[in-house]
């Protein structure tokens, strides 16, 4: 089994794999906080006992990750507690996919990871909307070829913006409305960052298959929220929470030895 970690800029997705297209375990913690490698690793064994897996268990650690300033942690952090070695996924990695885009070397490893799973699992031509502290959509050929694609704020940013920006604006709990028309001022937040993000993320991608000119490519929806606006997206054929954790995986396997 593996332990794939995706340290995100707001949240760290901590996986357990025992297969490159299985999950049995996971974990959502603040990258925010800061912590000693002690700390982290204490924190890891706390969380993989309260499902029963034995860190013997774990062969390999897979981190991606777009903050820099925590790979180190995470890298000694996973030394303790993993069996084998503890790989690091980003643009040099060996695996069977190519960034053709500007600048490759700026490619966050998520996307990276996106990509690898995308042409693994779909192996078609494939538009992953990635719904986290931002939220991406990566546009990625049959044959692992990651083109570019599209970064715009998260749905969170909507929600932070205005509580802080407005004196009488409240922060409100990010949740589907019942109703478009709000009558309670919370109600009225919530429809509008709520469906603003919708038909965004709808009309983003519609415009990428119209420049893209693949009328048919698949969409995947992954991340924190795809659980909270996926169902609501037109656009979207499919969710997968995983999708990162699946390419970490993936990317462990190709280059872990």
């Amino acid at each position: 089994m593996q332990l794939v970690v995706d340290v995100g800029n707001t949240e760290t997705v901590v996986g357990v794999a025992p297969r490159v297209d299985k999950v049995v375990a996971h974990w959502r913690i603040s990258s925010n906080v800061p912590r000693t490698p002690d700390e982290l690793t204490a924190l890891l064994r706390a969380l993989l006992a309260g499902e029963s897996i034995e860190p013997s268990t774990l062969g390999r650690g897979v981190i991606g990750s777009v903050v820099p300033a925590l790979n180190q942690v995470w890298t000694e952090s996973l030394s303790k507690i993993v069996q084998g070695p503890v790989v690091s996924v980003g643009p040099g990695s060996k695996l069977p996919i190519r960034l053709d885009v500007d600048e490759p070397q700026t490619v966050g490893a998520d996307r990276i990871a996106n990509t690898l799973a995308a042409r693994e699992i779909y192996g078609k031509d494939t538009i992953a909307v990635d719904l986290g502290t931002a939220t991406t959509f990566d546009c990625i050929t049959r044959e692992g070829v990651f083109i570019g694609g599209v970064i715009s704020p998260g749905l969170q940013a909507g929600l932070d913006w205005l509580s802080a920006r407005t004196a009488k604006l409240p922060r409100v709990e990010l949740q589907p409305p019942k109703v478009v028309i709000g009558r309670r001022t919370e109600a009225c937040i919530q429809s509008g960052v709520f469906y603003q993000a919708v038909d965004a993320v709808d009309g983003i991608v519609r415009r990428i298959k119209q420049e893209w000119k693949k009328p048919d490519a698949f969409v995947v929806a992954t991340g924190g929220f795809c659980h909270v606006i996926g169902p609501h997206l037109t656009t979207v054929d499919e969710v997968e929470p995983y999708l990162t954790l699946y390419g970490l995986a993936m990317a462990g396997e190709r280059i872990g030895g």
